[in-house]
């Protein structure tokens, strides 16, 4: 059956496909993996992942690249960040082989979801892991389990990557500096809800966190990394364990060494704010969110130009989208080939 969609106007919005992909674990085994149509799940309702929010989730891309082919970007690095999220809130892993088997079974069977190459869109790819056995007591459940759901997500920035405004986070903490902060479990994004929605409603479109034990570092934007530009030229991200190790950065610090970029991981205070000359939020949505002002309860700090984005990071911006569109090189095997192709 041919489908029709609006290639060109997609959100980033949860879209009904064909199918999403699960196994169940229990009596210390994982199931086959199965396709299912119906985007409805039933669990107990004493389920560890309602109760306590036994769970974790990963989010990815696949893209119809410049030959036809379906590729996944860096589906590796999700796998092993999934796995100690597993391990912090003690749910079993099934295999690294598993795994790909559901990504190959899951993009086959949803392939006419994949926008074509040219639209500027992807195939978002969300797995998800969730402890399911009723569990009243404070403990790990004893059954979970495994899904892949994926969905057509358009280009975030259709006219080009355009700079917004971000608030310091004055009241709320994101994370304990030893506590789950690094890893992505869902108990992080519900806490995030109430400060990032009255940074929206403050007319800011992003929220940025400093550091819980002094608040006087920075951790990480509501949803993303950190990274900064200094007017020397180097490419700087906050160094914390409260920090989400995002794949996304990982593979710009990678770029950035590759173009001969200067790269330091350390700790940032927040007042070195005014030493940038180009600061951006990164993650899987949006790859970068250049940020042209930053403004606290003390101070407003002007970035960059209000409408764009500096220099050093719409270089690695456009390397990165190129090399996930396969259109240049792919010197590190980031590309992992489904074996798809459109």
């Amino acid at each position: 059956m041919s489908i029709k969609i609006d290639w060109e106007n997609l959100g980033f919005n949860y879209f009904q496909t064909s199918s999403h992909v699960k196994m169940n674990y229990s009596d210390n085994n994982w199931s086959d993996i199965k396709l299912v149509s119906e985007p409805y799940l039933k669990i107990h309702i004493a389920a560890t992942i309602l109760h306590y929010g036994q769970g974790a989730f990963e989010g990815l891309k696949a893209f119809c690249c410049k030959d036809g082919k379906i590729r996944v970007f860096r589906p590796d690095e999700n796998y092993k960040r999934m796995k100690t999220a597993a391990e912090r809130v003690y749910m079993p892993m099934f295999s690294e082989k598993q795994y790909f088997d559901a990504l190959t079974k899951v993009i086959a069977d949803n392939s006419e979801y994949v926008p074509p190459y040219g639209t500027g869109g992807s195939l978002y790819i969300r797995p998800l892991l969730i402890g399911t056995g009723p569990t009243i007591g404070v403990s790990p459940s004893n059954e979970y389990v495994f899904l892949i759901i994926v969905m057509p997500v358009g280009n975030y920035y259709k006219g080009g990557i355009k700079p917004v405004s971000a608030l310091v986070v004055d009241g709320y903490d994101r994370a304990a500096p030893s506590g789950v902060g690094n890893v992505k479990i869902p108990g992080n994004y519900a806490a995030s809800f109430k400060a990032q929605t009255l940074a929206k409603k403050a007319g800011y479109p992003i929220n940025l966190y400093l550091d819980s034990k002094t608040h006087s570092f920075i951790d990480e934007f509501g949803t993303s990394n950190f990274i900064a530009i200094t007017k020397d030229g180097k490419y700087v991200t906050p160094s914390s364990k409260s920090i989400l190790p995002s794949i996304t950065n990982k593979s710009l610090r990678q770029l950035a060494t590759d173009l001969d970029i200067n790269v330091e991981v350390r700790p940032i205070k927040f007042d070195e704010i005014s030493k940038f000359a180009e600061i951006a939020a990164c993650g899987t949505a949006v790859v970068l969110t250049p940020i042209n002002e930053i403004v606290s309860k003390e101070k407003i700090y002007t970035i960059s130009q209000k409408d764009k984005c500096g220099p050093i990071l719409q270089k690695l911006y456009d390397h990165i989208t190129a090399l996930q569109r396969g259109e240049i090189e792919d010197p590190h095997n980031w590309m992992w080939d489904s074996g798809v192709a459109l």
